[in-house]
């Protein structure tokens, strides 16, 4: 699966969404307890201040003192901070030894960790301070150790659980891109084999009604109409076989009468001249239709399993004297035995094709290989002449596409159109490339048990 594909993006999203969920749930958890926590201490500290500021107002600094004294004895008052201390910070009564540094009357609430008198270690506080008539100073707070632990233990519980919601939420973004491919299956692999001629496969109908319900449907319904579209192709191209070659061959047998009876030379050349019109007339009218029967998938039924490399040898053979003629070579690399379900005929015209196009326009040895690699076996007809310009390549492989300019020749242009045809019937493809010099064609099959 891509990154930049649809389903990966869907899955990313899915994983984003369920992260910033859990976040924003811990997050906002974690801001309640905290506000609750220092809230009550701040409260605490507000009560203990006025309560100590009326004391002050009813009875003096002095009271104060000793009702700070009595106050800081009680275990109720375990958590409380105060320090009652004069114009000059020296500490009157509290728990604290000393006026703490940097903290001023009326800077409002602060954090601090200091040291309560008989206390070995700093504790974390909210403290206030206070300016008393007379120049005094009153410090009042809460400690809020046990708090500041609290809130430490919930936030390595939040990573915690923010970790387990990373998980789950790579989990679910897995599983829903996984739940879409899963969906998709059964419509590629339709697709798939009706890419390599089974027209007759249909995508399964789950009733599901949702988008890939409908896909299916919209998938099914066109399988149908592409099925009836090819049965009335194979109709149509069987009658037109019907009704072209019978005249064709009526018209060659009459050709070939006159040309028995004809005694002058003009007219027996006239004669000839049009026998060989009606026989290329009529090789073009079959080999159109066999590029339209194997481009419809029509002929997979006749496949049967070929010796790959004894083909080649054969045709060697047979093409071998016209090679001869032409002081050409033909050779045969082929280092392993290879057999393949193929349509032997339609794999030997096209290859044929190829050694006929090499000895017309090519030059040099004609060498035909075979490679075999883990997936697909490699069938390649090269020769040494002049080759086909890249941008001329596309060309040749369209039906009646010729390439005049780059290799002459007065042919029909379905030689190489008959043998992109083949290959597509057999699930393979056709490939022209440079061979420095010359051209080779090269026909990939994918390998079949």
């Amino acid at each position: 699966m891509h990154w930049r594909s649809t389903t990966a993006r869907f899955a990313a999203l899915v994983f984003l969404l369920q992260v910033a969920a859990a976040a924003t749930l811990l997050l906002t958890l974690r801001a309640i307890v905290r506000g609750q926590v220092y809230d009550r201490a701040l409260a605490t500290e507000e009560v203990l201040r006025q309560d100590l500021l009326a004391i002050q107002s009813d009875t003096g600094t002095a009271a104060l003192a000793r009702a700070i004294e009595l106050r800081g004895a009680r275990p109720a008052r375990a958590g409380a901070v105060v320090l009652l201390a004069d114009a000059a910070g020296n500490r009157l009564a509290g728990n604290l030894s000393a006026w703490p540094p940097n903290i001023l009357p009326d800077d409002g609430t602060i954090a601090v960790e200091l040291y309560r008198r008989r206390h070995d270690a700093p504790e974390a506080m909210l403290v206030r301070a206070t300016r008393l008539p007379g120049g005094a100073r009153l410090l009042t707070g809460s400690v809020v150790e046990g708090e500041r632990r609290t809130v430490r233990l919930l936030e390595a519980a939040m990573l915690v659980a923010l970790s387990l919601a990373i998980a789950f939420a790579a989990l679910a973004a897995w599983l829903a891109a996984r739940m879409i491919v899963t969906r998709l299956d059964d419509t590629v692999a339709t697709l798939r084999a009706v890419r390599g001629g089974d027209l007759s496969r249909r995508v399964a109908d789950d009733r599901s009604g949702d988008a890939f319900a409908l896909l299916a449907d919209a998938v099914n319904a066109t399988l149908d109409r592409l099925d009836s579209l090819v049965s009335e192709l194979t109709i149509a191209t069987d009658t037109l076989a019907h009704d072209l070659k019978s005249p064709l061959t009526r018209l060659r047998s009459a050709l070939e009468r006159a040309a028995a009876q004809v005694s002058e030379p003009a007219a027996q050349e006239a004669v000839d001249r049009a026998l060989g019109e009606g026989e290329r007339v009529l090789a073009l009218v079959e080999t159109a239709l066999r590029i339209t029967r194997a481009e419809a998938g029509i002929g997979r039924e006749s496949f049967a399993p070929v010796d790959v490399a004894n083909e080649l040898e054969q045709l060697a053979e047979i093409y071998g004297p016209l090679a001869e003629d032409a002081d050409r070579v033909i050779r045969v690399v082929a280092p392993e035995p290879l057999t393949l379900p193929l349509h032997r005929e339609l794999i030997a015209q096209a290859l044929g094709n190829l050694i006929d196009n090499a000895l017309k326009y090519g030059a040099g040895t004609i060498t035909l290989s075979l490679t075999v690699t883990s997936h697909a076996a490699t069938v390649s007809v090269a020769d040494e002449g002049t080759g086909i310009a890249p941008e001329h390549r596309a060309v040749a492989l369209s039906r009646f596409g010729r390439v005049d300019e780059a290799r002459g020749g007065n042919g029909a242009g379905l030689g190489l159109s008959l043998v992109a045809a083949v290959a597509r019937l057999h699930g393979g493809s056709v490939t022209l490339d440079d061979a420095a010099p010359g051209l080779v064609v090269a026909l990939e099959l994918p390998l079949r048990s």
